[in-house]
């Protein structure tokens, strides 16, 4: 099985991210169940979008299950993301690649316009285009974005190169809260961080080797429905 990931993490010059949490008052489609993600760095809350409700309801099984008890954050980049869910990680050897794990089944796609890939969005990774036209998700893994500000221009460009179209308030996000503009329409975001995008910026420091792993195990303690 191909590893489950991104479209290739662009080049482009980093910027300061903010630490901005979104305001949940002023997001209409804050409307789902919140869940906690307990990790060895501390306390992830996120909510779950009603918009998204295969995803929503895949996640929370999952979290009632206790399947990413004892799952690593497996791929860390950062001012990117932070990727974790991989079945075969639970008490992975320090030098094993991680990110082809699999559950057994996939998630269709449930991509939004409205749910972008602000700072702070959880999103479902999946494989690429290639071997997944659909862009169907994986049942398990998912990434949180923290992502880097971008100013208009950058985003002008990097519609151009991705064949993007943004609108006023997603570059208004993009240009105050930052993220990864570049995966939009792509993969499916299903929640956002509400809490804790702290831990997320710490998970996201972590010193990693080649494949983006970090040296030392971030662990998803439990996943707990609020």
């Amino acid at each position: 099985m191909k590893k489950i990931c991104f479209l290739a993490f662009f080049l482009l010059p980093l910027f300061a991210v903010s630490a901005q949490v979104v305001d949940i008052n002023n997001v209409d489609v804050m409307d789902g169940p919140k869940v906690l993600i307990e990790t060895s760095m501390g306390p992830i809350v996120v909510q779950l979008y009603d918009k998204t409700p295969v995803h929503r309801d895949n996640f929370l099984k999952l979290a009632e299950q206790g399947v990413y008890n004892g799952l690593l954050f497996h791929r860390v980049i950062e001012n990117f993301m932070i990727q974790a869910g991989d079945p075969k990680s639970r008490d992975a050897k320090a030098d094993m690649a991680l990110g082809n794990g699999s559950l057994g089944y996939t998630i269709p796609a449930e991509i939004i316009p409205e749910l972008f890939h602000r700072r702070g969005a959880l999103c479902a990774a999946r494989q690429g285009d290639d071997v997944n036209p659909r862009r169907e998700s994986s049942a398990s893994q998912f990434y949180i974005v923290q992502g880097q500000v971008f100013q208009v221009d950058e985003l002008k460009k990097i519609g151009e190169k991705y064949h993007k179209k943004y609108t006023r308030e997603q570059m208004k996000v993009y240009a105050t809260e930052g993220g990864a503009p570049h995966l939009d329409g792509d993969y499916t975001v299903f929640g956002q961080v509400v809490e804790g995008m702290e831990v997320v910026d710490k998970i996201a420091a972590s010193k990693c080797d080649r494949n983006d792993r970090p040296l030392e195990n971030v662990v998803i303690l439990g996943v707990h429905i609020l």
